[in-house]
């Protein structure tokens, strides 16, 4: 068993964390202020059981200006489910999937959507790859075309069916390589009201690997919120699999819109 599985575990094994997860996947983006209302602790211990969550990936955390909120992260908890669960298919062990469900509400001034995965890359690796017209034709269906990547350019998410089609138009609000690019998000000749939407990437080296942070903002409704989860999980477990074996998984035209 690998020492990341051993801290997921060890994560899971205690009632207090189990219960701090639990609140997350109800109402996902808390403050330590907001969790620790729910909890008998200090907010020294409550600080000690998200780090060890942290420490496993289960929780990821996003400051929004003096705010720091809490996430949980689902990413670690698939992957059991995928090598253990999935296996024998028993029905009572299907409860277990909620957990893996996002949870996201629509917040006013929280990000709309959070998901953060860890990928055995380099930074330079990652933002190549999210910024390749090959190479996202490769594992997303559609390839991210611009023509130089840096703020104030247009960008598309054209299909690769030859049609050269766009599905998605924007503009790159901020271009940091390899580390960080945002851009905003629209179907082509939208003009929403509230505006686009906005995708943000931040690509940080975690120890001997990468850890991507995708924050999708100023989505419209809960659909599109369904959308950008089921959505965000299929391109970046595809992603993360062309990175680290060389093969993305089956195709399929994978598409997060405005």
């Amino acid at each position: 068993m690998s020492s990341e599985t051993d801290k997921v575990f060890k994560a899971l094994a205690d009632q207090t964390r189990r219960f701090l997860l639990d609140l997350l996947r109800e109402h996902n983006g808390q403050t330590l202020g907001e969790l620790c209302r729910r909890l008998e602790m200090t907010r020294q211990s409550a600080t000690q059981h998200l780090a060890v969550l942290e420490a496993a990936h289960l929780v990821t955390t996003v400051r929004r200006g003096r705010e720091k909120l809490h996430y949980l992260n689902p990413v670690p908890l698939q992957e059991v489910q995928e090598r253990w669960i999935a296996t024998f298919e028993r029905p009572r062990l299907r409860a277990l999937s909620a957990v893996k469900r996002q949870a996201e509400e629509a917040m006013a001034d929280k990000p709309t959507f959070v998901y953060v995965i860890y990928i055995e890359s380099t930074p330079e690796k990652v933002w190549r790859a999210l910024t390749d017209a090959d190479l996202t034709a490769e594992y997303w269906g559609h390839s991210n075309v611009s023509a130089d990547w840096r703020a104030g350019s247009s960008w598309e998410h054209r299909r690769t069916d030859g049609s050269g089609i766009a599905d998605v138009v924007g503009t790159v609000e901020e271009s940091v390589p390899p580390t960080r690019l945002v851009t905003t998000w629209a179907a082509p000749g939208e003009e929403p009201t509230a505006g686009p939407s906005r995708v943000t990437f931040d690509i940080q080296p975690h120890n001997e690997i990468v850890r991507l942070t995708v924050t999708h903002e100023n989505l419209a409704d809960e659909a599109e919120r369904e959308a950008a989860a089921s959505g965000w999980s299929a391109v970046l477990s595809n992603l993360k699999s062309l990175l680290e074996t060389g093969s993305p998984l089956p195709q399929q035209p994978w598409l997060m819109t405005r």
